[in-house]
């Protein structure tokens, strides 16, 4: 199921005296983070302002009505949400949220491995971490050659296995 909104971020910890927090990132890039002009706690039924800039491999957030050292402490371990509405993604580009807890099919034969676990990423591609009902873990490389299509929506993603995934007979 397609959630309306996504978890962006936790905070962290404080920053200087005048409200402002650290961030901890779960997109992609911090630089992805700063886009944002509204963020949301409360799974995006509480919408607060927000300004933001990347600092190392953290965001470093004022907060709109945040103001002291004191304030900005009361926030640690929340976590920050954002509406998918205020991004188009380009083809081909998923949030992983979307992906986890989708069905692996195999193209051709229709064979069911299982669902999509986790997903790691890895320098050259990501790759599918796919957990099957006996809860063996297999891992399926995101490549073209593999990832044949993916619906988020129906909660689907068909593969074509190589050699070796699931067993040495594929």
């Amino acid at each position: 199921m397609i959630k309306p909104f996504l978890e962006i971020g936790k905070i962290v910890g404080t920053h200087g005296l005048k409200g402002e927090v650290r961030v901890e990132p779960w997109c992609d890039t911090p630089q992805f983070f700063s886009q944002f002009e509204t963020l949301y706690f409360d799974e995006g039924k509480t919408p607060i302002k927000v300004s933001s800039r990347p600092h190392k491999n953290m965001i470093i957030a004022k907060l709109d009505g945040v103001d002291s050292i004191d304030e900005a402490e009361k926030l640690r371990g929340k976590l920050l949400w954002m509406n998918r509405d205020d991004v188009q993604l380009n083809e081909g580009v998923y949030y992983i949220q979307d992906l986890l807890g989708c069905r692996v099919i195999d193209i051709d034969s229709e064979r069911e491995y299982g669902i999509i676990s986790k997903v790691h990423n890895a320098p050259a591609n990501d790759v599918y971490e796919v957990t099957d009902n006996n809860n063996y873990k297999y891992l399926v490389p995101v490549i073209p050659d593999v990832v044949k299509s993916v619906d988020v929506v129906r909660g689907i993603v068909k593969i074509k296995p190589m050699k070796g995934i699931f067993s040495d007979e594929d």
